[in-house]
């Protein structure tokens, strides 16, 4: 059952579409492409995730590959910051640090480029969707192992249900989303 949502959640709650058994049987997946379709409803997005975070003092905001840089960059440029893509295995050119976190059955492996984040400075993780959080947590080692801190994260939207947020505190106290289910 859903939190009582607000006027803005209700409108991105019509446009994430629900797609049964994908991408293997017995899984819901929740597509966000209808929510590009919208460049109003991309905008309020943008605003309302941006405000979150406003008042946090952030020096970066890191995007996962690849639907965390839908909505990342334009996060880091309203809060006027640089934005830091972290990749999957093998897409980045040149120095850069890797790490490799287990999956469900197997293991992935995320990367960052080496020096384009100064060190002690503070980092906001987004993501367009919290899981479990494995590919978050995995973030976090990028940015630390370059000297960062995870000042939070923030997701278009949580499945609380798979205990993620509960994950990532351990790592920054502010685990924000858009919406929640």
């Amino acid at each position: 059952m859903k939190k009582s949502l607000s006027p803005y959640q209700i409108e991105l709650d019509n446009a994430i579409r629900d797609i049964a058994d994908f991408p293997k049987p017995g899984i819901v997946f929740k597509d966000l492409t209808p929510v590009l379709l919208d460049v109003h409803l991309m905008r309020k997005i943008i605003d309302s995730s941006a405000s979150k975070w406003a008042d946090n003092n952030i020096d970066y905001v890191a995007g996962i590959e690849s639907r965390g840089y839908w909505f990342g960059i334009a996060i880091a440029d309203k809060l006027n910051v640089p934005f830091i893509p972290i990749r999957k295995k093998g897409k980045l050119p040149g120095d850069k640090v890797e790490i490799s976190y287990a999956l469900e059955y197997g293991e992935a492996s995320i990367e960052m480029h080496k020096g384009h984040l100064k060190p002690g400075s503070s980092v906001l993780i987004h993501d367009d969707l919290l899981a479990t959080g494995g590919t978050a947590e995995a973030a976090v080692n990028l940015i630390e192992a370059e000297g960062g801190t995870v000042a939070g994260f923030h997701f278009i939207v949580t499945l609380a249900f798979l205990g993620g947020p509960e994950r990532l505190t351990k790592f920054a106290p502010s685990v924000l989303s858009e919406i929640e289910y």
